[in-house]
């Protein structure tokens, strides 16, 4: 079966996806997208946490979504695995009339043992790929601590799909090398980084200059954040940064635009500060609406702290901003260290320091003849290396393997 013929057909087996907006649906749409121009047959099922009982199937920018029906109840370990054969029952159901020739899970571990499940059942190989790890990300999300039962528990399960897949995707190389360091045959792991439509990304918007005049941003350079706040993102520092930068660029400004669990703290943060002057909240803005925020901003700063999560996962947001010609400068913590080089398509400055943060952003401030190149190399960065529909590509040689009879053997699965 010739890989790019029409008639293959990959199911992606998901967490939640579009019309969720999230930056888990937007890589999944990405792909997805990406596939579809190489001629396979897509479509995409949910499992039960994708909690809305919309249609199924639900078709969403022409692409086409299947949903688990029901809903998992039990304790703690019960539940998840109920939630596991609820999604693998879904899967087999939707096989009878659809028949796949791939199956292809993505993270969480709960959806790569459903598919599992499934695959063996039915006799279709499965390729399982991890976007990030979630004993870290609840970890991130200050839901469990490093080393607890949970924290094991969770990791234990994401073992046991990685055992058990015929074929192995991470988003980066620190999550390959970590699953290496755990046993992993690394002919068994390919990557697939995190990347940009770039069809989706023409000329940047022009400076709204009645948005700007809304917000009070004024006349000065304008340092933006735009995502979820959780604490890992490190926006604390960031504000904690902001009294400094004024001391050598008073008339900067701290653009804040989202939402999340660290929203009101932040806040609370921002305004016992002496820049509270210099700092706004918009809150959360409509996926449509972003554009416009993008374009008040000069430099786009993503303040990781280190820890596990950011250490291994690839954020999808500074390549965004580099597509959009946005200057960008983030910790140096070693997501960010695969997307960023430091002084050449961005800055680079110590983690979880707000002073070291304030005197990269000042000092970038400062270079504005650099500007325009280093912008420019930021986005040829992307589109060389982050491209999703040249990237795609990679997933062709592993399903050509899986579909051409290899053997499913961690030897026989290309890197």
């Amino acid at each position: 079966m010739a890989i790019a013929h029409a008639m293959t057909r990959i199911l992606h087996i998901l967490d939640h996806s579009l019309p969720l907006h999230s930056g888990y649906t937007f890589r999944t749409r990405a792909i997805l997208k990406a596939q579809q121009a190489l001629g396979l047959d897509v479509r995409g099922i949910t499992g039960l946490r994708h909690g809305e009982q919309g249609a199924s199937p639900e078709v969403v920018d022409a692409l086409t979504f299947h949903r688990t029906p029901g809903k998992a109840q039990g304790p703690a370990g019960l539940k998840e695995w109920r939630e596991i054969g609820a999604l693998a029952d879904a899967i087999m159901a939707l096989a009878q009339d659809w028949r796949p020739d791939i199956l292809h899970a993505h993270s969480p571990a709960l959806d790569g043992l459903a598919a599992v499940r499934a695959g063996k059942t039915l006799g279709i190989p499965v390729v399982y790929e991890i976007r990030a790890f979630w004993e870290d990300a609840a970890v991130g999300n200050l839901a469990t601590h490093e080393g607890s039962i949970k924290y094991r528990l969770t990791r234990q399960l994401e073992n046991m799909a990685v055992s058990c897949a015929d074929a192995v995707m991470t988003i980066c190389k620190g999550l390959k090398d970590d699953l290496v360091a755990r046993g992993v045959s690394p002919a068994k792991i390919g990557i697939m980084p995190n990347g940009v439509d770039l069809t989706m990304f023409g000329t940047p918007a022009p400076r709204d200059a009645a948005l700007a005049q809304e917000l009070g941003m004024g006349d000065g350079p304008v340092i933006g954040f735009i995502g979820s706040f959780y604490d890992y993102e490190g926006l604390d520092d960031l504000i904690a940064a902001m009294p400094l930068l004024l001391e050598r660029h008073g008339d900067a400004r701290l653009l804040l635009v989202g939402g999340g669990p660290m929203a009101e703290a932040l806040e609370a943060h921002a305004k016992a500060s002496p820049a509270a002057h210099a700092i706004r909240f918009t809150g959360r803005v409509p996926h449509g609406e972003v554009e416009r925020y993008y374009a008040l901003t000069d430099v786009m700063a993503y303040p990781r702290k280190c820890s596990r999560l950011t250490d291994l996962v690839t954020p999808l947001k500074p390549l965004e901003a580099m597509a959009q010609m946005k200057l960008v400068a983030a910790s140096n913590v070693g997501g960010h260290r695969e997307l960023v080089t430091h002084a050449d398509t961005g800055m680079l400055f110590p983690p979880d320091d707000a002073a070291a943060c304030a005197a990269s952003l000042a000092d970038l401030l400062d270079r504005r003849d650099d500007w325009d190149a280093m912008r420019q190399r930021g986005k040829t960065h992307v589109r060389d290396n982050h491209d999703w529909h040249r990237n795609a590509q990679r997933y062709l040689s592993v399903y050509q393997r899986l579909l051409g009879g290899a053997s499913n053997t961690p030897d026989s699965v290309a890197a």
